[in-house]
């Protein structure tokens, strides 16, 4: 490796590195500002607070790295362009295609790291967070519908009124129909914890069979429930799809598709899992046509708020593409990929501009 490529190499990661870290304290200072408001609410005090910031934090770090790259390669190679290092670099026969090749290797540990992050530290961290807000302040986990969560399972419709924190079912109601859909039978359960590999338990459960020739009602202390379900699936309802690990994605996926449910969302989530870490390459590559231009009064805060607007529209493009893939039944990989093809697309446009010029 040349000088100039360790010294370029120090320049991009240090400035990304700084980004980055100035993205994270505004970002957890936000939280905990926003999170001020459930002070009070049951045992939640100031301490939890802050626990819950630094838990959603990984997450923070998973969304904005490849933004933190983009910029903090402008700010370096805008300020290399300026002092006219870059032009040297390409009188000496450097070529736009070894700037890119230096800028890959350079956003190679980037991309790995945002794939850690969004991998094996983010999602564990959030559950962590929601887990502990919901202890703290003595909530459950309930949906929006007054009746609790549905969930299809197989031949089954199980309705659960809340989760606990810890993944205790309560007021769970199973509907067990047959192959030609007639209802067979209704299970209620005050309560039901999962012990694998035997399933969940139930208890107090009230069990009425419909037969042609009447109702059987029989009640049991405890019954063990064979299911599909388990506390992994369960947890998605913690963890929003984006924030969850491929290995939960792509289960829930195969969950719901036994189950003949809309997988949409959830597939074009596991899409973006291996797709968003390389916009860390687009966003080095876009901030490359930035250090050609050769207008030395031109200043770097200029560029640099060039580079926030276009992180900024890439974090929206993201958000809008997915949902739009979601709500229109788009293939799941053109929902993820187009955003960074639209990026990449674009930094080649501006290249071959700079290199025409």
């Amino acid at each position: 490796m040349g000088i100039f490529e360790r010294y370029v190499r120090r320049e991009v990661v240090l400035a990304s590195l700084l980004v980055l870290a100035a993205f994270l304290g505004l970002f957890g200072f936000f939280d905990l500002i926003n999170e001020l408001d459930n002070l009070g609410r049951g045992n939640y005090g100031l301490e939890h607070a802050v626990m819950f910031t630094l838990l959603t934090m990984p997450g923070r770090v998973y969304e904005t790295l490849p933004i933190a790259v983009l910029i903090g390669g402008l700010y370096s190679l805008t300020t290399l362009s300026r002092h006219s290092e870059i032009t040297v670099l390409r009188a000496s026969g450097v070529s736009t295609a070894r700037l890119l090749r230096l800028l890959a290797s350079v956003g190679m540990p980037f991309v790995m790291m945002t794939f850690v992050t969004g991998e094996f530290i983010a999602p564990p961290a959030e559950r962590a967070a929601q887990e502990l807000k919901l202890e703290a302040r003595s909530q459950l986990l309930t949906s929006e519908f007054r009746s609790g969560f549905w969930v299809k399972d197989e031949n089954n419709f199980v309705n659960v009124g809340s989760v606990t924190p810890d993944g205790k079912l309560l007021q769970v109601r199973i509907f067990e129909f047959d192959g030609n859909r007639v209802l067979r039978s209704v299970s209620e359960a005050a309560e039901g914890v999962y012990a694998a590999p035997d399933g969940w338990t139930l208890s107090d459960v009230v069990r009425t069979d419909f037969s042609e020739e009447g109702a059987t009602v029989m009640r049991s202390a405890h019954q063990v429930w064979q299911s599909g379900l388990s506390p992994d699936v369960m947890s998605v309802m913690l963890v929003v799809p984006e924030r969850m690990s491929a290995w939960k994605l792509w289960h829930y996926i195969q969950h719901l598709a036994d189950n003949r449910q809309d997988t949409g969302r959830y597939e074009i989530a596991l899409w973006k899992k291996f797709t968003y870490p390389l916009a860390c390459f687009v966003m080095l590559a876009l901030a490359l046509p930035f250090a050609y231009m050769h207008n030395r009064n031109a200043a770097v805060s200029v560029k640099v708020f060039t580079g926030v607007m276009i992180g900024v529209l890439f974090h929206m493009l993201n958000g809008l593409f997915s949902n739009l893939g979601a709500i229109n039944s788009w293939p799941p990989y053109a929902a993820a990929l187009t955003p960074g093809l639209i990026f990449m697309f674009a930094a080649a446009a501006m290249l071959w501009w700079e290199d025409r010029r």
